[in-house]
């Protein structure tokens, strides 16, 4: 198997497999999501949004993740995920980051293109190894627990023509869409995805891969489904933070002298374990190394 990321991105669309997008923002999310990869021996994106990179750091996000790939001989590769301008796109890729996503989907489509363009230019000079990611839509919400539901508007979605377009007018390597996923998680039910707009997609691009944003609370039969469809990349991380946050808060209110921090932060670390191991064979990424 091939250790680079876009053929591992092409064999998963091959294979009818996707790998595990998760996000981190502290060494005890990325601990777990890793032992999680090495158990069900697993290639998978961590990733740090902009705000999570701010509070990490670009080169000690770098630092960490080589450190964990090097010594466990596993392929983990490091995304910057939703960063918003070229600036922050641009720090990313000069700290080491395998892989890039610019967040330019609130921008018209020319704008987007330009943006985009510019991105993937710039990675292709400093790293050819380096998969830059794209996106064409909408995205609602944001990577929380939303009282009320939200509605998907046509407008939104992905369309098959503008995916063809865009991708070869910006040389992007994955293509992120839009076909009913939003950021976070609607306590009263996320939209289903719309498979069929997917399979127009994936017949549009045949070639690229695609990503999912906002796997979580997708139903496990709408993942399923997009599996054979191109879905290439699928990221969590409102479920890992739900997971993170109950089992820390359940441990203090059972324990609230504890003052160790590996030791409250234990039941945190097994409960983003669990669900990334569910994740990874909900998406049939598992013993592909």
């Amino acid at each position: 198997m091939s250790n680079k990321l876009k053929d591992l991105l092409i064999q998963a669309k091959d294979g009818d497999y996707a790998l595990g997008h998760f996000n981190f923002s502290e060494v005890t999310a990325l601990k777990a999501i890793i032992a999680a990869c090495e158990s069900l021996r697993s290639p998978v994106f961590v990733g740090t949004s902009e705000g999570e990179a701010g509070f990490l750091g670009h080169t000690r996000a770098v630092g960490l993740v080589a450190k964990w790939k090097d010594d466990l001989d596993l392929p983990i590769y490091l995304n910057a995920d939703h960063h918003k301008t070229l600036e922050s796109a641009k720090a990313a890729i000069d700290a080491g980051y395998d892989s890039v996503q610019i967040d330019e989907m609130a921008l018209s489509f020319e704008e987007n293109i330009k943006l985009s363009k510019q991105i993937v230019d710039y990675a292709k000079e400093k790293n050819p190894d380096i998969s830059v990611e794209g996106g064409i839509g909408y995205i609602r919400g944001s990577s929380d627990l939303h009282k009320e539901r939200i509605e998907i508007k046509p407008e939104d979605m992905t369309s098959p023509e503008e995916a063809v377009r865009f991708v070869k007018e910006t040389g992007v390597d994955r293509l992120a869409i839009v076909i009913g996923n939003i950021h976070g998680i609607s306590l009263k039910g996320n939209p289903k995805l719309n498979l069929e707009r997917l399979k127009e997609i994936h017949e549009a691009v045949p070639g690229v891969p695609l990503t999912l944003h906002g796997g979580s609370g997708i139903s496990d039969e709408d993942i399923a489904a997009s599996l054979s469809l191109g879905m290439s990349n699928i990221h969590v991380n409102t479920e890992l933070r739900v997971a993170f946050h109950d089992a820390l808060v359940g441990t203090l209110k059972r324990d609230p002298d504890q003052t160790t921090p590996y030791k409250f932060l234990g039941p945190s670390l097994d409960a983003v374990r669990r669900v990334v191991e569910k994740k990874l064979r909900l998406f049939g990424a598992v013993d592909i190394i």
